[in-house]
């Protein structure tokens, strides 16, 4: 991995690595002005299931799978609890 380089293991990201590749690969100008230290964090400990203080190759495509997923249901409006709770409240009204 790139960014897996600059301390820590290789192969894995530290939470200064982890903040560097967020900062230079999001390419939305509105999603990358609003990333705080507190975003890092929180996403730094929702990406670290071992609480190894860093983030494997495991860990980081379990996180792309979810925004995948995230943003396929967002663009196609399928899936996502939401729509099971609408499909299960029309159900209920009639």
């Amino acid at each position: 991995m790139e960014y897996a380089d600059d301390g820590g293991k290789k192969r894995q990201l530290n939470k200064d690595e982890l903040k560097k590749m967020l900062e230079q690969e999001i390419q939305s100008p509105e999603l990358k002005s609003n990333i705080n230290a507190d975003d890092i964090e929180e996403a730094m400990e929702m990406l670290d299931k071992n609480h190894d203080g860093e983030v494997n190759f495991r860990e980081f495509c379990r996180c792309i799978s979810v925004l995948a997923k995230c943003y396929y249901h967002k663009k196609t409006g399928k899936g996502g609890k939401r729509g099971k709770a609408k499909e299960q409240g029309a159900e209920e009204e009639g």
